[in-house]
């Protein structure tokens, strides 16, 4: 039951008072959309021992703050709603009054920088700002708050800041949108005829872990390195003086580096970096294992949501942070939907796309983004209630961001039709296609490999353009070269004219994949390889090795 939470077992770092007024969380503002066809949680905080009610949609509701002054209750199941109604909560002489809320569906949008890529910086922007015409569409991004521990909410500077507060899908506002999440709501919003709230808690350049409770994380052991080095780095920041020894260390760099700059200047030399002032500042605050739980997940784990879209996995490709990932992007699905109080949660999977450029067969091979998006493939098919999309055909060049968001989120929004709302086609009872040709098994004969796929996700199997790209095979000395293919109904066979005796296949297995291999709805076919061989990460440590970790 929602009442019923992990949340009630924890210890909240607060500066809440047993005598403070009646609030609500930060979460709660005007313009916002409350979840339909579901109890809504309601909390704040009051004066200890005071009544507290509610008043929404004709409904009354009371409750009496604790004494510690906090409270909570719930309004019945919500019908949907486009018309802006007031939601009224009281206590005493007290009363706080939130305008123009809708009711609809409430989606959470976590992430990195990826799921962050505003509206105003994806490739459609021209376009979409200026048309935006959804004020039924609103969103609210939260600002970047990570701490050691868990926060009761977040702070807002100012009712007209674009972080904390909802807004609307105008062209005067929705330029700060998530991307991904504002197609994924446009095509749902569209199709279910409700409105759609976003509440966007992504942050670029997080880690899988910074989103899982720190309890979860502490006893995997590829973890033990994050946490030293974080708590180095709080000790050498509290034997430093903390923020007063900062501000003095900070005051001597910036002078001597304007001496330098002006020798530097002076001989006609490159001028050095001035100190970065960030690097002056709490640990506590920055990225961190937990963190960004404790900051962003936290404070609105109470909400009453739909789902969760979560577009993570580019912070885990780089050196050896590949090693925690099969622990880590598990917990985030395990432990979102402990902290929301729904162990069937929606969880829509974004699996990263790719960046740079082909160096090498053996660098491909052996790229991080390789691992990290089979953890992502392993990861979906264990946990029910989860959808994958795929991306990598999003990106154009090498840039690390795709601008191209709009397959994204309506590949997203295909999942969650099919598999949350179980929404049909008109003239249909067949459900909504959204998955692209997933790898079932493989047979060798006379020098061919034929691929099965499962199901219906085969169905009008097809080559782009009757172009075989991303296609690689290797025979037993597992050296692969780009292979030849073709489609023979639903298999696809795979060959090489120099390698009579085939051993495995892969597609789509490099850092920034080119593959042409589609089904009837153009959606493409996921990456994958029908080998197990272990793999060398580069500028890394160690093997990685799926059959360790896949059960």
């Amino acid at each position: 039951m929602r009442t019923i939470r992990f949340l009630a077992f924890i210890s909240f770092a607060c500066n809440l008072f047993a005598e403070e007024n009646l609030r609500l969380p930060n979460i709660f503002g005007d313009k916002m959309v409350l979840q339909r066809d579901k109890p809504v949680a309601l909390w704040g905080w009051a004066k200890a021992g005071a009544k507290v009610s509610a008043k929404f949609a004709g409904q009354n509701k009371f409750t009496k703050a604790n004494d510690k002054g906090r409270w909570t209750l719930q309004l019945d199941k919500l019908k949907t709603s486009f018309t802006g109604r007031q939601l009224v909560v009281t206590s005493g002489a007290e009363k706080i009054t939130l305008t123009d809320i809708l009711v609809g569906e409430v989606w959470v949008c976590g992430g990195q920088s990826n799921m962050e890529w505003s509206l105003r910086a994806s490739r459609d922007s021209d376009l979409e700002v200026a048309s935006a015409d959804s004020p039924h569409i609103r969103f609210i991004r939260l600002p970047h708050i990570a701490r050691p521990t868990a926060q009761e909410d977040f702070p807002v500077t100012n009712k007209t800041s674009d972080q904390g507060n909802w807004r609307q899908a105008i062209p005067e506002q929705v330029e700060n949108c998530t991307a991904v999440g504002y197609y994924f709501a446009q095509r749902i919003s569209r199709r279910l005829k409700v409105p759609v709230g976003l509440i966007d808690v992504s942050w670029g350049g997080t880690m899988a872990q910074h989103w899982v409770l720190n309890e979860t994380l502490k006893p995997f052991p590829e973890m033990q390195p994050y946490h030293e080095k974080f708590e180095a780095a709080m000790k050498a920041w509290v034997d430093g003086g903390e923020k007063e020894g900062a501000a003095k260390r900070y005051a001597t760099d910036l002078k001597a580096w304007e001496k330098a700059r002006a020798e530097a200047k002076a001989k006609g030399e490159r001028e050095p970096r001035r100190p970065n002032q960030n690097n002056y500042t709490t640990p506590a605050h920055k990225r961190q294992p937990g963190g960004m739980m404790n900051g962003m997940i936290l404070p609105i784990s109470k909400m009453t949501i739909a789902g969760a879209l979560f577009y993570q996995g580019e912070n885990n490709s780089f050196g050896t942070s590949w090693k925690p990932f099969h622990r880590t992007f598990p917990a985030v699905i395990t432990d979102w939907r402990r902290v929301f109080g729904d162990e069937d949660l929606p969880i829509g999977l974004v699996q990263i796309a790719g960046w740079s450029t082909r160096r090498s067969m053996t660098y491909d091979m052996n790229h991080h983004t390789n691992v990290i998006r089979e953890i992502q493939h392993l990861t979906w098919a264990r946990f029910k209630n989860t959808g994958l999309i795929v991306t990598y055909d999003t990106n154009s060049n090498g840039s690390i961001h795709p601008g191209h968001k709009r397959p994204v989120g309506e590949r997203l929004a295909r999942w969650a039709l099919a598999q949350v709302y179980r929404a049909m086609p008109q003239k249909s009872n067949k459900p909504i296609e959204w998955r692209g040709p997933i790898y079932a098994s493989h047979e060798i004969k006379e020098g061919k490999v034929y691929i099965n796929f499962e199901g219906e996700t085969a169905r009008g199997l097809r080559l782009n353009k009757d172009i075989a790209e991303g296609f690689y095979i290797a025979g037993q000395d597992k050296e692969f070269k780009h292979s030849r293919a073709r489609i023979q109904g639903t298999q696809l066979v795979v060959w090489h004219e120099e390698i009579k005796e085939p051993v495995a296949v892969r597609y789509a297995w490099s850092n920034l994949p080119h593959g042409t291999l589609l089904n009837f709805r153009e959606l493409p076919a996921y990456p994958f390889r029908t080998d197990n061989w272990p793999l060398a990460p580069h500028q890394s440590t160690g093997l990685y090795e799926v059959n360790k970790i896949s059960k």
